[in-house]
């Protein structure tokens, strides 16, 4: 059972006035508690042919490997969160670079956007929830310890676009999207 956040009765669902979903409604003080989904942002941090990595030092998927990526804080933007991730994670300074993949986590309430990055200096360092970073060619990547189907799939669309050139500074940058499946693993 919920309780209100404003004044601890029970919550019920229902569908309020002027609304069309469900929500959680305290029919004690009237309060409409609204449920959505938390962002996730992170991103590809870039040096050289390299692709900056971390291992889990947390669950889910401790010990497996991802990009740098975490909840989006009140008052920030994707972009900064995405860097501020990859400073605590990686310890890299990167420049931000435009938004690179979107990707839709329905079943887990999230939406997953990564953005590349281009890494000022090829240092690093693990972050408390990182048990180790490193950098990786395309060809060592460990795409069977990757932590996230988000992870894989956005890794999948750089190395494609990387290949076919579409990452040239003189080309405008497609945001990839789709939809990820819970029956989707690793």
């Amino acid at each position: 059972m919920k309780f209100c956040s404003q004044c601890a009765s029970p919550l019920v669902m229902r569908i309020p006035a002027d609304d069309s979903r469900e929500r959680y409604i305290c029919e004690q003080c009237g309060s409409i508690h609204y449920e959505n989904p938390r962002n996730v942002v992170g991103s590809i941090p870039i040096y050289g042919d390299q692709v900056l990595l971390c291992r889990r030092a947390i669950e889910p998927r401790y010990g497996f490997w991802t990009l740098p990526a975490g909840f989006l804080e009140i008052g920030e933007t994707t972009s900064a969160g995405a860097i501020r991730e990859t400073i605590e994670e990686a310890g890299a300074n990167v420049d931000i670079g435009p938004l690179f993949s979107l990707l839709n986590v329905v079943h887990a309430q999230q939406v997953h956007l990564f953005y590349l990055a281009q890494m000022r200096t090829p240092d690093f360092e693990a972050g408390v929830e990182s048990l180790e970073v490193a950098m990786f060619l395309e060809k060592d990547i460990p795409w069977q310890d990757l932590a996230f189907p988000t992870v894989k799939q956005t890794l999948e669309w750089y190395f494609a676009d990387r290949a076919a050139g579409r990452l040239d500074h003189l080309n405008p940058i497609t945001v990839h999207t789709r939809d990820v499946l819970r029956s989707e693993k690793i």
